[in-house]
């Protein structure tokens, strides 16, 4: 519980600095880090930076909490785990905070390291897991650490906020920007590099569950999202980006329709998503940037929640493996219902965020768009896969086999705490999409300029193609 301290306390922080950003106030500041080389840190909260933060800041408290549950009676190596659980915290709100080119690569690293430390802290396999995840993303983290420089030098200022205000251009640009795309495709598991996601699900459930599904992998997106406003127009910025979205949307789709073992399924679901996410925030129209943030906050509830439950469940069942369990709804009904509300916005089904989410990334690509209708196909296709992969989940939750429920005891109320408050939170911004649409609306490219068609997230748009699509979505997830 000491460990959630750290992160309660930030989230306290960005929840009263939360109406100033959303009246369009930003914040900074400066740390300094080496006085005697004029090194500084310089850090900036705006609309993003707060977006990215709260989701940082909120999980990881409730992951922490989670941890006491998880760990007990655990005692070799808990201190440990749970202090890097800490720190990687600390890295990433950095990452989001910072407003330097050179500071934002420091603190990926950091987020990189932590990540290496936390899966590799078992036996022999979960070292070879965490060196695959070291060098896939540390390799990635170097091209664009190249790009970055790339980017700078032509730039005349390493100053993010200045780069996006006065971008440049020309080839050396486009370069940095394919090496930028890189890093983040490699973070955040896209196809060719998704491997390394699914071998890290050997990792203990609360760091799947904030590494691998909140936080770390969200920082390729939130690299593209930071980026977009500013060079969605380069020559090679959109036909990279959403590319690499939906072929992972679907290839990763697809592998997570296979998989036996909840947390692989999982892992393979996250990876399908944030390709979703490549495509919404790497379009650079404001419709798409909308329904990225709004996707952006869904997965980190539902899919934080769902890596929580199958913690839960292994606890009480002895298995993830879905050919296996049987009669979980009798032993943990708590546990299925909260699962059930999470696999609901996973699926984009109302009343949950989920489904405000999928409706917005519709509308924007039935909105005239390069090549609108083939995008909109492949993310039909993938977000059936969607669909499919969920009610494998579910129904391993629901299902009763031959030899009836497997033998169990209760889960402890501190294992339903956590996902349930962040399964709520998915059911409460879908039943409240006003608020939700102001939340998403911090990411600045979101914000609609006076004269421009409003789109705004609701339950209910009428009989509109994006519903239409919805429906069919589902129909082809449920064959």
């Amino acid at each position: 519980m000491v460990g959630a301290v750290a992160p309660a306390a930030t989230l306290g922080w960005l929840l009263y600095r939360t109406p100033d950003v959303l009246d369009g106030h930003v914040f900074t500041a400066t740390v300094t880090w080496a006085p005697s080389l004029s090194l500084d840190v310089p850090l900036r909260l705006d609309g993003l930076a707060l977006l990215a933060a709260l989701v940082v800041a909120a999980v990881g408290a409730l992951v922490l909490q989670y941890s006491r549950h998880y760990l007990a009676g655990r005692h070799e190596g808990t201190a440990r785990l749970l202090g890097v659980l800490v720190l990687f915290a600390g890295s990433m709100l950095g990452l989001v905070l910072a407003d330097h080119l050179l500071a934002l690569y420091v603190f990926w690293e950091l987020t990189t390291v932590c990540s290496f430390l936390l899966i590799g802290a078992a036996d022999r396999d979960s070292r070879r897991a965490a060196m695959q995840a070291l060098v896939i993303t540390s390799g990635g983290g170097f091209a664009m650490l190249l790009g970055l420089v790339m980017l700078g030098h032509s730039a005349g200022d390493y100053r993010i906020s200045a780069i996006i205000a006065e971008p440049p251009s020309g080839r050396l640009v486009e370069a940095a920007l394919v090496l930028l795309i890189v890093g983040a495709v490699a973070k955040s598991a896209q196809v060719p590099l998704t491997s390394w996601l699914p071998a890290a699900m050997v990792a203990p459930t609360p760091v799947s569950a904030y590494l691998h599904a909140a936080a770390m992998v969200k920082a390729g997106v939130y690299l593209i999202a930071r980026f977009a406003p500013a060079f969605d127009t380069a020559t090679v910025w959109r036909p990279v980006v959403i590319g690499a979205g939906l072929v992972t949307l679907f290839g990763a789709g697809w592998w997570a329709v296979t998989q036996h073992d909840l947390k692989r399924l999982l892992a393979f679901g996250t990876a399908s998503q944030l390709g979703l996410l490549f495509v919404l925030l790497g379009a650079g129209t404001r419709t798409a940037a909308l329904a990225g943030a709004t996707m952006f906050l869904a997965h980190a509830a539902f899919k934080s929640t769902l890596f929580l439950v199958v913690g839960a469940v292994e606890h009480q069942a002895g298995t993830r493996d879905l050919r296996e369990l049987s009669g979980v709804r009798h032993t943990a009904p708590g546990i299925v219902a909260v699962a059930g509300v999470a696999c609901v916005s996973m699926a984009g089904l109302p009343p949950t965020v989920g489904y405000l989410g999928k409706e917005a990334a519709y509308e924007a690509f039935v909105e005239p768009f390069p090549a609108g209708e083939w995008i909109l196909a492949g993310m039909v296709a993938g977000s059936a896969l969607t669909v499919a992969y969920t009610l494998r989940f579910i129904a391993a939750l629901l299902v009763e086999r031959g030899g009836g429920p497997v033998p169990a005891r209760p889960p402890a109320i501190g294992f339903l705490a956590a996902p349930a408050l962040l399964s709520g939170a998915g059911l409460a911004l879908g039943l409240v999409p006003a608020l939700t649409d102001d939340l998403a609306r911090l990411h600045a490219h979101a914000h609609t300029e006076p004269g421009e068609p409003v789109y705004e997230l609701a339950l209910w748009h009428g009989a509109t193609p994006a519903l239409a699509l919805s429906v069919l979505t589902v129909l082809l997830g449920v064959a």
